[in-house]
């Protein structure tokens, strides 16, 4: 163990026991021996710099090509990657102030959490994903295509449906479905901007109203797969197809054998939960032959597992399934169409390792060269025309696009010093607590440590005994925890990490993490030129202890962060990086906190680099308890009628309409408290209002 901090032109030779003289002398005699973070020297601001921020926080392993830290000590964002301009990079500071400011200031007013939206990002990731592919085809000579879909379960919002079908109509980029309502929209989206080549992959259990649903989608001209996940599935295909005169095209998902270690590796190999064994794909053929329907089948779908860490075990899954599709192609298949899945793969770390399931080791080009040069080396050796290559990547094309900002309010308190005010409380310990006392203080002085340590925690110990049988005080357990807290800093002992509160709900914005334990890129947005003096960790706002952060990348048990703001004044804002995948579609209503705010940024030639094209608040309460089944215009009736104040009323209504999240705008809160209060001038003229007014303003609150 480090040595106490020693002054040797101050600290007397005194025997050990002469600590029992007084514990306001012994608190005097171990001020030089054990300092206190006030007396250690503040870090100097001008040795701290933006670039030992974003070595910090491994900005640039994980944010890359996206994401750093400005000259301003702003995390910023470069929408269109590495081509992105020096005038085209937006401040994401920036962006949360003109969201959350007031419009009296030319802000939007939107309270936080925060979820900024850049399609300028989303864009990028269609056609890097197809620019691989493309050049992956053109370098190996494969003699076919690319043509990949969205699995729209990693986010199902409109706007980022929409995009990606805008951005990937040019590649013939479709959408992949796993359910009714996601075969709805995909239907919609496809037919209203999308490409007529672009695939609809029917994924996922199905009945005969889902399937009947994607052989419509056939008469409408849309390319629909409908793939077989079990073999009793082709009966209900075969059924409807008779009934509505559709031809189908089918596809069928194999169970490899290939599969990975991890989390994400649990949905891959032979006891995978989806999938067709080596005998039901032959019994599949043959029923369709016996049918004559073996050219209805035409695609095969694996699935390995996502987040693959390697090339090397992609190419040997990719390897399988496609002497699978040679096989079904020998056996008479009309096969045009191999669809290699999911689990192209994020670098929430930012390490490029394969060492967890937070980190791949390969790039976009590599992965994309991987299964390119797998499927062609399969079907060369056996002489079958290259397919169509189809990849189903959610996470690696929305991942990037959406980042979520909130607001750390208050901290813990560093831990307190012993000070002569309080240490005479250690004169008033029983006589075996004191004992234990001088036993830690002669420990402390003659350098010995594991016997310092004993008697500290016996200390703690004894003396938390004699509290619950009502021996000590509060106050003599507040300046024994001192103590030990100066003594353990003096032996060298890491100060706990302080929690720091954050305006958030971990279980409806960063579900992942606290269900999986996946780890996403957290960092404070600004004052990243500040040197960051305080380890805390994240706790939010739900009644739950697993409602926390304290598991980082890196293999942090803490973050680095910064003193909150002085008192007064408020804006400590962290971000959530990569989460633009299943986040937003897994959050929960646990404690009925709803989901953020929402902005839509695109770059443009404007003094500050970007345009907000949409903004939208988050659920309100109201929202949140209509989605439980309450009724809140009912409810504020009840409420209304057991009060006779027009303003407090209407301070309830305002209630319904707020969101969930704390909200520190300090002129709302004015607001609402004249509102409540019964004597305010603003009273009568609150009673004289119409109810009517009341009515609509519940009326208007929409889910």
């Amino acid at each position: 163990m480090p040595a106490l901090a020693v002054e040797s032109a101050t600290a007397p030779a005194v025997a050990p026991h002469a600590f029992g003289a007084s514990a306001c002398d012994a608190a005097r005699f171990a001020a030089p021996l054990l300092l206190g973070p006030a007396d250690v020297p503040k870090p100097d601001a001008a040795a701290w710099s933006a670039d030992l921020s974003s070595a910090l926080y491994n900005v640039d392993g994980w944010g890359a090509p996206y994401f750093f830290v400005n000259d301003d000590g702003d995390i910023a964002v470069r929408p269109h990657g590495a081509a992105t301009l020096p005038g085209q990079e937006i401040d994401l500071a920036k962006v949360v102030a003109r969201a959350s400011s007031a419009p009296a200031t030319g802000g939007l007013g939107l309270p936080l959490p925060l979820l900024v939206r850049f399609p300028d990002v989303l864009r990028h990731r269609v056609e890097a994903l197809n620019a691989a592919f493309r050049y992956a085809v053109s370098s190996t000579g494969y003699r076919s295509r690319y043509q990949g879909v969205y699995p729209v379960k990693c986010n199902q919002d409109r706007y980022v449906v929409e995009d990606i079908v805008d951005f990937g109509a040019p590649f013939g980029f479709g959408l992949e479905a796993g359910s009714k309502p996601e075969l709805l929209l995909a239907m919609s989206c496809l037919a209203a901007r999308g490409s007529p080549d672009a695939f609809l992959v029917c994924n996922g259990y199905k009945d005969l109203e889902y399937i009947s649903l994607a052989l419509v989608a056939r008469t409408m001209g849309l390319n629909t797969v409908v793939v077989l996940e079990q073999e009793d599935e082709l009966d209900i295909v075969v059924e409807a197809s008779r009934r509505l005169g559709v031809r189908p095209v089918v596809g069928m998902r194999a169970k490899l054998r290939t599969k990975h270690a991890g989390h994400f590796g649990a949905t891959s190999g032979e006891k995978g939960k989806f999938g067709l064994n080596a005998a039901e794909i032959l019994s599949v053929v043959a029923k369709l032959k016996g049918l004559g329907m073996l050219d209805c089948l035409q695609l095969l779908h694996f699935h390995i597992g996502s987040q693959i860490p390697t090339t090397a075990l992609l190419a040997d899954g990719v390897g399988e399934a496609a002497q699978i599709y040679c096989e079904l192609a020998r056996l008479g298949a009309a096969m045009r169409v191999i669809d290699v899945g999911g689990g192209l793969g994020i670098d929430y770390d930012g390490t490029h390792s394969a060492e967890t399931d937070m980190s791949v080791a390969y790039s976009l080009e590599e992965y994309a060269a991987a299964v390119v040069a797998a499927v062609g080396r399969v079907c060369d050796r056996k002489g079958v025309q290259h397919p169509v290559i189809c990849s189903e990547s959610g996470r690696a094309l929305v991942s990037h696009h959406s980042v979520l900002v909130f607001e750390a309010f208050s901290a813990s308190a560093p831990a307190s010093n012993l000070d002569s005010a309080t240490a005479y409380l250690l004169d008033e310990l029983t006589d075996d607590c004191r004992g234990d006392y001088r036993n830690v203080m002669a420990a402390a002085v003659r350098g010995d440590f594991d016997t310092c340590a004993v008697y500290a925690d016996q200390l703690k110990r004894r003396c938390a005994e004699q509290f619950k049988e009502g021996v000590l005080g509060l106050e003599h357990l507040a300046a024994v925890d001192g103590l030990c807290e100066i003594v353990a800093r003096g032996m060298g002992v890491a100060e706990r990490p302080r929690t720091y509160n954050v305006n958030l709900s971990v279980f409806t914005s960063i579900p992942d993490m606290w269900a999986i334990e996946q780890l996403f890129p957290i960092v404070p947005i600004q004052r990243l030129q500040e040197r960051p003096n305080v380890d805390g960790i994240l706790s939010d706002l739900t009644c739950d202890s697993d409602g926390k952060v304290d598991q980082f990348i890196g293999g942090r048990h803490s973050l680095p962060l910064h003193e909150l703001p002085t008192h007064g004044t408020r804006g400590y804002y962290l971000g959530m990086f990569l989460g633009g995948a299943y986040q937003e579609a897994l959050g929960g209503l646990h404690n009925l906190f709803g989901g953020p705010s929402v902005v839509r940024v695109s770059q443009s030639d404007g003094p500050h680099c970007f345009a907000v094209t949409r903004a939208a608040p988050g659920p309100s309460c109201a929202d949140v308890l209509r989605a439980m089944h309450h009724e809140p215009e009912v409810m504020f009736e009840v409420l209304k009628q057991r009060t006779n104040d027009g303003a407090t009323a209407a301070a309830i209504a305002r209630a319904f309409g707020a969101m969930p999240y704390l909200s520190f705008d300090n002129e709302a809160v004015e607001m609402a408290s004249s509102g409540m209060s019964s004597d305010s001038e603003g009273s009568a003229a609150g009673a004289a209002e119409d109810d009517d007014e009341e009515w609509e303003f519940m009326r208007g609150l929409t889910v």
